[in-house]
């Protein structure tokens, strides 16, 4: 078969053609030999957006970028023929195809160098060997060093570096690991040490910043002293940069107008010894820090997508060659990926911030701390991309010691998810306080879901626990079942009928009444616990109710196992591909009130019913041992019950509870909330709850459905 000449075999107008072998002198790398370049080389540039008005910092007018050099099969680009015709270099017709048509690669092609390393020349019959000048550095015309990282001395030895470290800052996910990554990717292969300053604070997407502009020492990086020789690399003396890092200025203020601001302001790569240099770096550095004497230096502004956030100040040793003009070029890129990163960085990290303080505030703080009730409570996000979701949890406090436990899950794990989370969750509070059965909320949140849309949908459960009659009535809406863990360590899924998500419509809710002994431990969980891609909800339930009787044979039948400890290991059952969704879990360990514990009266609405009060809560605190709060609580009891007197038609209720506290209820059938004023000197009355504010630990009235009930709590003892 023939082949057909491609494009790069065609002669280009304008170029010089390809060496033919035996015609004439040549590179041995394939190309044409390598003519000085000019000593005046242009400078390079990053690119530079717009002005930001107040910013010192702020960018130059927009200049177009100096390209980064483009590798050819000589190595250099942009290069001239010996009789000054320069080669052809761009997006034209072939161009970019100047060098001789590529070989077919034969077996003993040499394996690709390793990212951040400069290329090597193949050995083999097509090995180069160096001239007698090829040793000497070609800017300063010094030799290399014998030992240390290879310089790069050929363009395509700098596009692969460039390659590689860009591979290597684009790794990065958030500010530290983009800077971590310029750090390694630069030393030891294009520097001996690196100086990283960004900007205190650095500003957030279009924010302007406010106040003296400042650049703090992020991360410093620099060659070990010491070189493992065992691995065949021989030790290479300490640099001398090392000293300057250590000894360098943590924070820098930038002066309007001054050096560094105008170098920033330029957002191109100099070197150290340039003009505007010479002054901003002991700005940057020190007064009393200045580059060491033979140090080569470049300083390259790093500038996001508004304004300059930073610079980066790459070094290197005396005896190392110096940088060269085309190094500029590198510097630029590395600076310009690395900045655009620290942006992005930065504002991933007010996303996360945002979706964590979101997720956050849409849940409880912390727990209550209910009578007769202990909780504890679990939340994690369903990965670390995704930190916001639809599940929730909740315990209210009740009137009469009782405690309403809830948690739900809406649909997806997004910002959307958990706004109507958020809303779902403070309409559950709102019906919780106004004392309604299970199945009403259930009722009403259903109602809450379709004004938020069609397509709002989310499980709930719903339980309302009493301490004093040991019951707990549950109502549920597509949620997965709770768990009761009994004190012998028995465990049983409860019973609930399952209902029709909130947000169906038109679904009626049915609650059931169950017993709740005391020592048992109930769990209410969303079903990310139990369901995964590995398996289905009901095979989760059936692992969770046997982890949960596994854990409680460790502590005895007598024992119930520790709350906390308990949702630790019930999270532990969570396998590697069993993280699909957000998961919220809620543990209540039921105390209960014991019976002789408990004192509860009927009053008439009389006007003797404040003094029968008094005698009944005498009687009950003799009992109990509590003599010594006599006054204050017949004082209190006096007040509350003189003023449900004044407005209740129906027998008033009283009802004593000692727990840790001393708390005393008063309920009666008047909606109206009584609210704490300040009484005037004419005024007759007004002055009761100043005295129950004043005396009692804390107090609160709390509407029902057929009245009201005012509590207050004591100190005992």
């Amino acid at each position: 078969m023939t082949e057909q000449p491609t494009s790069h075999e065609r002669p280009q107008p304008g170029a010089v053609p390809a060496p033919q072998p035996g015609v004439g002198p040549a590179d041995p790398r394939g190309a044409l030999p390598r003519v000085p370049a000019s000593p005046a080389s242009p400078a390079v540039s990053a690119v530079p957006g717009p002005i930001v008005e107040g910013d010192p910092l702020a960018a130059a007018p927009e200049v177009p970028a100096a390209p980064v050099p483009q590798a050819s099969a000589g190595g250099q680009s942009g290069r001239s023929t010996p009789s000054g015709t320069p080669l052809p270099v761009g997006d034209g017709d072939g161009a970019e195809h100047s060098q001789p048509a590529a070989e077919e690669p034969g077996p003993h092609r040499p394996r690709p160098a390793p990212d951040s390393m400069p290329v090597q020349p193949a050995g083999g019959a097509q090995e180069w060997t160096p001239a007698p000048s090829a040793g000497l550095e070609r800017r300063t015309g010094r030799s290399a060093p014998p030992h240390g990282p290879m310089p790069m001395r050929r363009d395509g030895d700098r596009l692969r570096f460039v390659g590689a470290a860009t591979r290597r800052i684009a790794r990065g996910i958030d500010l530290d690991e983009i800077v971590m990554g310029l750090c390694r990717a630069t030393v030891p292969t294009f520097s001996d040490a690196i100086l990283v300053y960004l900007r205190d604070p650095l500003p957030v997407g279009d924010e302007r910043p406010t106040g003296p502009l400042l650049l703090r020492l992020r991360r410093t990086d620099r060659i070990p002293q010491q070189r493992d020789v065992e691995d065949g690399i021989l030790p290479v003396p300490a640099p001398e940069s090392a000293g300057l890092t250590a000894r360098t200025n943590d924070l820098c203020e930038v002066r309007p107008g001054g050096a560094l601001a105008e170098v920033l302001r330029g957002v191109r790569p100099v070197f150290a010894d340039a003009p505007g240099a010479a002054d901003a770096l002991p700005e940057l550095l020190g007064e009393d820090l200045p580059v060491p004497p033979g140090q080569h230096a470049i300083l390259a502004p790093l500038r996001g997508r508004r304004r300059v956030i930073g610079a980066a100040l790459f070094l290197r040793r005396p005896e190392r060659p110096a940088f060269e003009a085309d190094d500029l070029l590198v510097a630029a890129q590395l600076a310009t990926h690395s900045a655009l990163g620290i942006d992005k960085a930065v504002l991933y990290g007010r996303e996360a911030y945002i979706a964590d303080e979101l997720q956050r505030t849409m849940l409880p703080e912390h727990l209550p701390r209910c009578t007769g009730v202990r909780l504890a409570s679990r939340y994690l996000p369903a990965a670390e991309t995704a930190r916001v979701g639809g599940d929730w949890y909740d315990a209210i406090p009740l009137p009469g010691s009782r405690v309403a436990l809830v948690v739900g899950d809406v649909m997806g794990h997004s910002m959307t998810s958990a706004a109507i989370m958020g809303q779902l969750r403070t309409t559950a509070q709102t019906l919780a306080g106004l004392d309604l059965p299970p199945q009403e909320v259930l009722h009403h949140l259903d109602e809450q879901a379709q004004r938020l849309g069609t397509d709002r949908m989310a499980t709930c459960l719903y339980a309302v626990y009493d301490p004093v009659a040991h019951r707990i009535t549950v109502a549920n809406a597509g949620h997965p079942p709770p768990v009761l863990l009994h004190l012998g360590g028995r465990a049983e899924v409860l019973r609930v009928p399952a209902g029709a998500p909130i947000g169906v419509g038109g679904v009626d809710f049915e609650a059931v009444e169950l017993d709740a002994p005391a020592g048992a431990t109930l769990l209410l969980y969303t079903d990310g616990l139990v369901e995964s891609r590995l398996r289905d909800v009901w095979t989760g339930i059936e692992q969770l109710r046997e982890k949960l009787a596994s854990t409680a044979q460790l502590t005895g039948v007598d024992h119930p196992p520790p709350l906390e400890a308990l949702c630790d290991e019930v999270l532990d059952m969570l396998g590697p591909g069993d993280r699909d969704d957000d998961i919220a879990l809620l543990a209540a360990r039921f105390d209960g009130i014991a019976p002789s514990d408990v004192a509860y009266w009927f009053l008439e609405p009389e006007d003797s019913a404040p003094g029968r009060a008094r005698r009944l809560a005498r009687r009950a605190l003799s009992r109990w041992g509590l003599e010594d709060m006599t006054d204050s609580v017949e004082l209190l009891v006096s007040e509350v019950v003189t003023n449900a007197v004044r407005y209740a038609s129906r027998p008033i209720t009283l009802r004593l509870l000692r727990t840790d506290v001393l708390r005393c209820e008063v309920g009666d059938d008047v909606p109206q909330l009584p609210r704490l004023r300040q009484a005037r000197a004419t005024d007759e009355g007004g002055r009761g709850l100043y005295l129950v504010n004043r005396l009692a630990r804390r107090w609160g009235a709390t509407r029902l459905s057929t009245g009201k009930v005012v509590w207050f709590e004591l100190n005992r003892g």
